[in-house]
């Protein structure tokens, strides 16, 4: 099936033949998109031959029932040799390892899916186990998403072996998936050597050690990486020790982009020696500090390098911790001197009057632009505050729904 016709019959066809009544969110979705197509050919505009079939289970005012194992049986068949749906996002439903079984059989047989979202759902570490195995088959698949599945050890040591097999995996989300020391190690041998990955998340593992050894073998494996441009180390217990380990090794690497180290331990000391990772003006161009513990003393250190030194980095975010006037006085004053820097995230400090008045000034001579941050000023009685937008940093990440069909990277907002 190459078109949206095709993909709603093979559906009606596959639940007659299962006896399964067509769920009716599916059909809502698939009808959408044949009168989107329909509308599209009335204005003379170019057909879209790649759809994003949109699955995903919290979106209550239009589907107020979550899809089973039950229904992933019924995809897996509809899907398995269609070459019209690209992106599939089941999300926040309750799939299990019996129905992630199905889903291995799709990535195996799969023509044309490149991105697959399952984030949130019940899989734990033998519906991991198959997922991954998936991949030492599928040419297709960039794409993967398991945030928030409970697959433990078990499946993140299953996907570090895919890692070694897979060529055409890019970006793959393992955070929240309760992985331990075990499987973050491995994860980061195999990244040694893996040559096609370029965005991975493995936020919050379970780790029960105060030596950063998981952080240690990243550090070391980002040294001699030449593919990953995005890495999220959220949640690691990471102290400064582990932010130094980090800042060492980055200094020799040329292709990470994007590092995510908020809700961590680092302090003012952990933050000098990746202010002089800026000093070295590697390609890196967002760094997220967000719910850590800088303080005036990693403000101004951080101030120093992006006013002197660097001319990449584009997104800085160091809310939540613990700075006042002066240190957010000295970013502010740091962007007047550096024309790269233009999004900064700083609500959750301690917003003094003198920090309102300098990020007032930046916003109002549209040195800083409003969507480019999280603060807005206001004045009440002569006296100048700032309030919370919500304006939150956009992730990196790689992107397939375009309409028109291209796989590109482009940035989300989470």
């Amino acid at each position: 099936m190459s078109d949206i016709e095709g993909t709603i019959n093979s559906y009606e066809a596959v639940c007659k033949i299962t006896n399964s009544k067509p769920h009716e969110h599916i059909m809502r979705v698939l009808k959408k998109e044949k009168e989107v197509i329909e509308m599209t050919k009335e204005e003379g505009l170019e057909d879209r031959d790649k759809m994003y079939l949109d699955l995903a289970g919290n979106k209550h005012l239009m589907n107020d029932k979550r899809f089973t194992d039950d229904d992933m049986e019924v995809l897996y068949k509809t899907l398995k040799n269609n070459t019209y749906v690209t992106t599939l996002d089941l999300r926040y439903n309750e799939v299990t390892d019996k129905g992630a079984q199905w889903l291995a059989k799709l990535i195996e047989e799969t023509p044309a899916l490149i991105e697959l979202n399952v984030m949130c759902n019940n899989i734990e570490g033998d519906g991991g186990e198959h997922l991954a195995a998936a991949l030492h088959k599928n040419e297709t698949l960039r794409i993967l998403r398991l945030n928030g599945n409970k697959m433990g050890n078990k499946g993140g040591m299953c996907f570090a072996q895919a890692l070694q097999i897979s060529t055409t995996l890019e970006a793959l989300d393992l955070g929240d998936t309760d992985m331990k020391t075990e499987s973050i190690v491995a994860l980061a041998a195999v990244l040694h050597y893996n040559r096609t990955l370029k965005a991975l998340n493995i936020n919050r593992p379970l780790l029960f050690t105060q030596q950063e050894e998981p952080t240690n073998h990243f550090a070391r494996m980002l040294k001699v990486n030449k593919t990953l441009e995005e890495l999220h180390m959220q949640k690691y217990d990471m102290r400064d020790f582990g932010a130094t380990m980090l800042a060492e090794q980055l200094k020799h690497n040329f292709h990470l982009t994007y590092l995510n180290l908020s809700c961590n331990r680092i302090t003012r000391d952990g933050t000098k020696e990746l202010a002089k990772l800026l000093k070295e003006n590697t390609p890196l161009k967002v760094l997220d500090l967000g719910f850590n513990r800088l303080e005036n003393d990693g403000a101004k250190y951080l101030a120093e390098a992006l006013g002197t030194y660097n001319v990449n980095l584009t997104t800085l975010v160091i809310g939540s911790n613990n700075i006042e006037g002066e240190g957010l006085c000295a970013i502010a004053d740091c962007m007047k001197i550096n024309n790269s820097l233009t999004n900064v995230y700083i609500w959750g400090n301690i917003l003094e009057e003198s920090a309102c008045i300098a990020f007032a000034n930046l916003i109002e001579t549209g040195r800083l632009k409003k969507e480019n941050t999280d603060v807005q000023p206001y004045v009440v009685d002569g006296v100048t505050s700032l309030c919370e937008l919500n304006h939150h940093i956009r992730r990196q990440y790689y992107y397939t729904h375009t309409f028109g069909g291209d796989v590109s990277k482009k940035t989300i907002r989470t």
